[in-house]
């Protein structure tokens, strides 16, 4: 363990044990949050709610070290003091994980959380698959993986109220939407931000459009259809907006930091405009 803390200090070996996807974090608690507000309006189960919170949170985690542990990620382990200190980590998160998870089929969870575990676990499979295609599946392999992330909307739902029904269902597609339209956002920023003319935005910009157009299709045939109540359109409004707006502006140069802060502001806006659109 005295190893272990000593090449904590090591900016490689934090790369290796500790998760760099700032925007994944967002993916993942922001529908975690709006499922447990929402069970929120009736009876809920605060324990198993926060099991699940720490189940979540581990698994998330996991997945960096053992990523670094197999060789698929970016920083790999190269030397037997990374190999031992990455095991360590893992062999912790696991423990974690087990022992929530256990809690939570003890608890009588162990159907639906199988269900939900499934879906995001071949999620991740399929976005590891697509990641081997290199730069022209880091799209793609992003929004396979953002079923995964936003599956803890329906988990956190699922394990508040005792329930995995359409509500449950209906928050996880709704946060995968809109972490689909971020994804393609954000990749729209990294490759064509410094686009000089509208004509050139629209040249590199003009599938983002098309999932604009889409995204609008599918709120408003899940509203007509009675399964989004009608607010839901507000909640995506802001996101719809920005990703529209984009194409109006000049050319500016690349703030990575603040389209961060800018994208996790959106996230949160939507969170609690979903919040209200279910609780209204």
């Amino acid at each position: 363990m005295a190893t272990l803390v000593g090449a904590m200090h090591s900016p490689r070996l934090r790369a290796m044990v500790v998760p760099r996807e700032h925007g994944a974090w967002g993916m993942l608690l922001v529908p975690l949050a709006t499922g447990a507000l929402i069970a929120a309006r009736t009876a809920i189960h605060g324990l198993a709610l926060a099991f699940f919170v720490v189940a979540a949170l581990a698994l998330f985690w996991l997945r960096t070290p053992v990523e670094a542990w197999i060789g698929t990620s970016a920083v790999r382990v190269r030397n037997r003091q990374e190999r031992k200190a990455v095991l360590w980590i893992t062999v912790a998160l696991s423990i974690v994980v087990v022992g929530a998870i256990g809690a939570l089929f003890r608890l009588g969870y162990s159907q639906g959380l199988l269900w939900v575990g499934a879906l995001a676990a071949v999620s991740f499979v399929l976005q590891a698959l697509v990641k081997r295609l290199g730069r022209r599946g880091r799209t793609p392999s992003q929004i396979i993986g953002a079923v995964g992330l936003t599956s803890t909307a329906a988990g956190a739902h699922y394990v508040a109220t005792g329930h995995l029904n359409l509500l449950a269902g209906s928050l996880w597609i709704a946060n995968w939407l809109f972490a689909c339209n971020q994804v393609h956002f954000v990749q729209l920023q990294i490759h064509a931000g410094r686009a000089s003319s509208a004509r050139e935005k629209f040249r590199r910009g003009y599938l983002f459009l098309i999932g604009q157009a889409a995204l609008l299709i599918v709120i408003g045939v899940l509203i007509w259809l009675d399964i989004w109540p009608k607010l839901m359109m507000l909640a995506f409004l802001p996101a719809i907006f920005r990703g529209t707006a984009w194409f109006l502006r000049g050319p500016q140069p690349l703030d990575v930091h603040k389209l961060g802060f800018s994208e996790l502001f959106q996230s949160i806006l939507f969170g609690a405009l979903l919040c209200m659109a279910f609780v209204v």
